[in-house]
């Protein structure tokens, strides 16, 4: 299984994105190994795809809503949470690895796969995760 970063959500969503044939594509690639997905994901989402001052022309609420609905009950996806366990590897890495307030979220997100026995995560931001053991970024 493999879990989604909401950068690639983005990118597969918006069809004036860099990436949006990438991440079509990597999908496509990878439909069969089944897709893990987190509700802090889908907030991230929705925020970055309605907000102006990144695109020039933003999902409205509704859309952007719509979209990530069709993907929490997508047949092919495996909703995943937060654990106990996954919070107390969040800390620990936030500790041992020195991050600060702007890894915060990534960080919890690869915690939050980890501790889900999610190891691949599809991203166009590997640095995020190829620091945390075990964790194999896709880069779109």
């Amino acid at each position: 299984m493999i879990g989604i970063d909401t950068s690639f959500l983005v990118a597969f969503e918006l069809k004036d994105h860099p990436s949006h044939d990438s991440a079509r594509w990597v999908a496509s690639e990878n439909v069969d190994e089944g897709f893990a997905l987190t509700s802090q994901v889908l907030a991230e989402f929705v925020h970055v795809v309605t907000d102006a001052r990144r695109f020039d022309r933003p999902l409205t609420m509704s859309d952007a809503l719509a979209r990530a609905t069709t993907w929490w009950n997508g047949r092919e996806l495996t909703q995943v949470q937060p654990s106990a366990a996954a919070v107390s590897l969040f800390l620990t890495w936030m500790h041992v690895y020195g991050l600060g307030r702007k890894r915060l979220l990534d960080t919890m997100l690869a915690a939050t796969y980890k501790a889900n026995g999610i190891s691949l995560v599809i991203s166009s931001n590997w640095r995020d995760f190829a620091l945390f053991p075990g964790m194999h970024p896709i880069t779109i």
